[in-house]
């Protein structure tokens, strides 16, 4: 039995967890080639707040993401967030979607899981 099968997780900081950014970098990264190993895999991944700087052009998680991707993860980030941040054109993997996106997933999810 898949867990993940209906697994969202979110990811809003530019890492896992508050304080040290580059501490939180690693730790997210752990995360991701972690999960990359699991058999069972959440459904969709949404970005969103600075959690969007992990799919662009330079983010320590970008080859864990990518490797997500290809075993059939959605990878959802935010489009006013990437604008804000003047990203939009760096995204490497996954793709920019809207607010209503993210809250369609959300409200197909049975888990959330916030890192």
């Amino acid at each position: 039995m898949n867990t993940f099968k209906n697994t969202l997780i979110q990811i809003t900081h530019n890492g896992m967890g508050s304080g040290d950014e580059a501490l939180g970098q690693l730790l997210v990264s752990n995360y991701l080639n972690l999960l990359c190993e699991e058999n069972e895999l959440p459904r969709v991944i949404t970005f969103y707040n600075e959690g969007v700087k992990l799919i662009c052009t330079g983010s320590p998680a970008l080859e864990p993401l990518k490797t997500l991707a290809n075993k059939g993860v959605k990878l959802v980030a935010c489009k006013t967030c990437l604008n804000h941040f003047q990203l939009i054109d760096q995204v490497e993997t996954g793709i920019a979607g809207t607010m209503v996106d993210i809250m369609h997933f959300q409200k197909l999810a049975q888990k959330v899981i916030n890192l």
